[in-house]
């Protein structure tokens, strides 16, 4: 009988493209350890994205290809997630305590953003990962509604916030400190001001990713957050009609010119299905977040629904991920958070924490 090498274990999963990383565990690095002895297969893999609702499907198809080779007695399949850091613009550091920033964007209001960042977030928590929302809508604010939380931030030494926690993630909002109704008549550098000091004086604490939900459009806001906040990757929002396509292409510009990788599109909006009956329609236009990412060869994360229950669900504080967590749609959620996040697990990574700070002092 012919003993099973290491070789033919890489041989076999090199076969097996991951739907997420879109390139095989070999290539991606992914395998941390292979030990064969005596027809028994032993294989470590580590993903670099939080992944529960698919690691046994992921581990079923390994397990599926190493069983084909011959003499293969045994196999024993451990995997796990580690995130880590990774490279943000020239000349910023990773926030304390935030291992990755992941801006939401779009260009236009309307689209859906804040409702797909905000059950972006619980996704990528519902998948293991650490997770923190910060609205950076200072002069419209919907977090504290979408999560259903009237909760004001403590503070424990006052200057600093501690975020609400809602759901099992991390949340600040300047809503959490204002009545709902109050209007924020302020110009834009005090509006600058207040996302640094809402970004900055929020203790957050060990998170992997920290989700941002911009304001529409390409104003004040995103610039402070491209020139002075630490970002790993932006999404872009939009719907398949043209004139927001418009729009969200000049998002994705602006992305591009300060040097902040753009993740990939989520096409909103994508069909119309009836309560009543349930047929489909393309009500908005088809296909339009395909083709613009296409046209700029970056991924295309996915595509959500018009569904009455998304509105419903999140106007009543229970977001659809929380809502209905085994329904298509939190499915559709929950499979671009994890695209989203091996996107990002791709990049180049930060290695900033591991170096010691340098002090020159004279004697």
């Amino acid at each position: 009988m012919t003993a099973v090498t290491r070789a033919d274990v890489e041989t076999a999963l090199k076969g097996y493209v991951d739907p997420y990383l879109e390139q095989d565990l070999v290539s991606a690095k992914s395998l941390r350890r292979i030990q064969t002895e005596n027809g028994r297969i032993e294989l470590d893999v580590e993903l670099g994205f939080p992944a529960a609702g698919y690691r046994d499907a992921l581990v079923v198809a390994l397990r599926e290809r190493l069983a084909n080779l011959p003499g293969v007695t045994d196999i024993v399949i451990r995997l796990e997630s580690k995130i880590i850091s990774h490279e943000v613009q020239r000349g910023l550091k990773p926030l304390p305590g935030v291992k990755n920033v992941v801006a939401v964007a779009s260009g236009k209001g309307g689209v859906g953003k804040s409702t797909t960042a905000v059950n972006l977030a619980l996704a990528l928590s519902l998948e293991g990962a650490q997770v923190g929302l910060l609205d950076a809508d200072i002069y419209g604010p919907s977090q504290p509604r979408m999560l259903g939380s009237q909760d004001r931030p403590t503070s424990p030494d006052g200057k600093s916030l501690n975020p609400v926690i809602r759901y099992g993630i991390q949340s600040m909002s300047i809503g959490y400190l204002i009545e709902e109704e109050t209007p924020m008549v302020w110009r834009g550098p005090m509006v600058t001001q207040a996302l640094e000091q809402l970004l900055r004086d929020t203790r957050w604490e060990a998170l992997d990713y920290l989700v941002i939900d911009l304001p529409p459009g390409t104003g004040d806001t995103q610039l402070t957050l491209s020139q002075k906040v630490p970002v790993s990757g932006a999404i872009i929002v939009t719907t398949p009609q043209d004139i927001a396509l418009l729009d969200a292409r000049r998002g994705l510009k602006m992305f591009e010119k300060v040097e902040i990788p753009v993740l990939g599109i989520v096409e909103n909006m994508s069909l119309h299905i009836c309560s009543k009956c349930g047929h489909e329609e393309h009500i908005f236009g088809e296909g339009g977040g395909q083709r613009m990412a296409a046209d700029y060869n970056v991924p295309f994360l996915g595509a959500l629904p018009l569904d009455i229950r998304i509105r419903e669900e999140t106007d009543n504080g229970q977001p659809t991920v929380i809502a209905e967590p085994d329904s298509r749609i939190a499915g559709l959620y929950r499979d671009i958070a994890r695209r989203t996040a091996a996107r990002l697990s791709l990049q180049a990574k930060n290695y900033s924490h591991k170096f010691p700070n340098i002090v020159i002092q004279s004697t």
